[in-house]
């Protein structure tokens, strides 16, 4: 059984519309999670050099969150989200990442996570 796991980066001094458009576009995840991305209604497929894989938007609020499902994952209550919160106080922003995966890879897919972020923070300056 996939455990839910949650990540939190802050991210000093964002543009909560440069960091939107990296998070809710198929252009701006092309820039850093993916190679490409395309939609087709609500089904994006993410490719990976010669990896293609499907996800359908299950839940969206423009400026703050995009929640997909693996189309091919059986289980129909995992998702991966990516989620903006602002912190009024500091300006600072925090990127909530949200995902599932089995125990004993967990640790792999936090690293995956950081380097993912790592990435869109090289690739749009953050």
């Amino acid at each position: 059984m996939k455990e839910k796991i949650r990540i939190e980066y802050v991210l000093n001094n964002v543009s909560m519309s440069i960091l939107w458009n990296s998070i809710g576009t198929p252009a701006g995840l092309a820039g850093w999670f993916a190679d490409s991305v395309s939609v087709n209604d609500k089904i994006y497929t993410f490719a990976w050099e010669k990896t293609l894989q499907e996800a359908i938007l299950v839940g969206h609020r423009i400026g703050y969150y995009n929640r997909f499902r693996w189309l091919e994952d059986e289980d129909d209550r995992t998702y991966f989200e990516f989620r903006v919160s602002p912190n009024e106080l500091t300006g600072d922003v925090t990127l909530i990442i949200t995902d599932y995966t089995l125990p004993d890879e967990k640790g792999d897919l936090i690293s995956l996570w950081n380097k993912q972020i790592e990435e869109l923070k090289r690739k749009y300056g953050i």
